[in-house]
């Protein structure tokens, strides 16, 4: 029998779908696009910024991939790599780990560049629209290629810049000021560079 796939008229009705299966999919034009699994290199480097955040808003504020974001436009949702929540998604999330557009935007989405100019791309382009869209007050750009940290702040109702963090440069973070981060630390996972 040949299944056909589903067609969805609106977002709700997407959240009411379930395939029985643990596959994460961007809604895109009403259809469903599977999300593939990210590069063990990008999971390190989330997972240590989990690990650097932990202390400072607690595990149930910091979301990985798994997390899903509702967004304007084609996709209508994202996976971020990290997001930092606020308060009030705690319990808004408790049934489903989607940030609607109707709740509040959480306070930092950071994205793990990957390689290929159509992830550039996407990353650089479309999330940063949409995400400064939804009103996500800073938005992080780790790209391992260039080894540059690019830090977004909404001002206004559109990003600027903070700066692009390179090597020993310490990272500044509106949210987070009292970050003692460098750009080699995340850039690295946190692994000590050869020799040290």
């Amino acid at each position: 029998m040949l299944q056909t796939k589903p067609h969805f008229r609106s977002f709700e009705e997407y959240l009411e779908y379930d395939d029985g299966t643990d596959c994460l999919y961007e809604l895109f034009n009403g259809e469903l696009i599977e999300v593939p699994p990210e590069s063990g290199f990008n999971v390190e480097i989330a997972n240590f910024l989990f690990a650097i955040f932990l202390p400072i808003v607690g595990h149930r504020r910091i979301r990985g991939h798994g997390l899903e974001l509702e967004v304007r436009g084609e996709p209508r949702n994202r996976f971020p790599d990290l997001t930092i929540l606020r308060q009030e998604h705690i319990q808004q999330l408790a049934r489903r780990n989607t940030v609607r557009l109707s709740m509040a935007a959480p306070l930092l989405v950071v994205e793990v560049v990957s390689s290929g100019e159509l992830q550039q791309n996407r990353d650089y382009v479309a999330k940063r629209n949409q995400y400064q869209d939804i009103g996500i007050p800073e938005y992080w750009l780790i790209d391992p290629a260039p080894q540059t940290i690019t830090v977004l702040q909404l001002q206004a109702g559109v990003y600027g810049e903070v700066g692009v963090f390179r090597a020993a440069d310490r990272l500044l973070s509106p949210q987070f000021p009292d970050l003692t981060l460098t750009a080699e630390q995340v850039l690295s996972a946190g692994e000590p560079e050869a020799g040290d």
